[in-house]
């Protein structure tokens, strides 16, 4: 990442900031549910980063040197095979956070966690990440039910790519994705959506085509716009609404 792309965040910013002081919105959810405290002293460690489509925030096997709280755009959690092959296990948007392990002290990463669509995202240093966390009970709190919620929707990701068809996953991951980029749009390649999928090519445009023949989307190159959201709900597997549910439980389970 180049130095024009990254711009030390002001020290004063706190939660009810709606901006970083440059007309940057800070969008992510752990962020802006931090206490004035914690949100000074995270802040004050923060940098701005614009993320590129493809940009990999961490690295299967490799150390952790930043940790991002994703901003805006589309974050994929990717397994990879030893042959290059790759399927993705999670999801992310202006909820996530990548650098998981660090919570527990682990310096590396199981997975690849790309941008899948570009976006933005506050970027700590992991040992600056590390000295914060004892001091900040909230921040870590959230970072834990995070965790969570993203080994829950590994679970049920890995299930879907093993039991149900190439249509109903592509509703559900078409579905996920809205839920995070809050617009009817989603620009991608077939290419890129098989391999988040772990599926062919072929497969995907088969698929792509049965959803926009029954009027659920439509299809251009390198663009899916979803025209119908509920009946693409009602062409999804059962996965979409396990993963939905269980973490609307758990939230109000937080919430008591």
């Amino acid at each position: 990442m180049s130095d024009s792309s990254t711009q030390a965040i002001p020290r004063n910013l706190s939660r009810t900031a709606s901006s970083d002081g440059n007309g940057r919105n800070t969008q992510n959810k752990i962020l802006r549910g931090l206490p004035n405290k914690e949100s000074r002293a995270v802040f004050a460690a923060l940098e701005f980063v614009k993320l590129p489509t493809r940009t990999i925030l961490n690295e299967t096997f490799e150390p952790i040197e930043f940790a991002y709280f994703v901003n805006s755009g589309l974050a994929s959690v990717l397994n990879i095979m030893e042959d290059g092959k790759s399927v993705e296990v999670g999801l992310m948007g202006k909820e996530g956070f990548a650098g998981i392990p660090l919570l527990v002290a682990f310096k590396t990463s199981p997975s690849r966690v790309v941008m899948q669509i570009g976006g933005s995202a506050f970027k700590i240093r992991a040992k600056d990440f590390a000295a914060l966390l004892p001091d900040c009970p909230q921040l870590e709190r959230s970072l834990f039910r995070l965790s969570q919620e993203m080994a829950a929707q590994a679970a049920q990701v890995a299930a879907c790519n093993r039991l149900h068809e190439v249509d109903e996953r592509l509703a559900r991951w078409l579905l996920m994705s809205q839920d995070r980029l809050e617009g009817n749009r989603v620009p991608l390649t077939q290419e890129f959506l098989a391999h988040m999928l772990g599926t062919r090519r072929a497969s995907v445009t088969v698929a792509a085509g049965m959803l926009q023949k029954a009027g659920l989307i439509k299809y251009t190159r390198g663009e899916v716009q979803i025209e119908n959201r509920k009946e693409l709900e009602n062409a999804a597997c059962e996965c979409y609404a396990t993963i939905v549910r269980q973490s609307q439980v758990w939230r109000s389970e937080a919430e008591k």
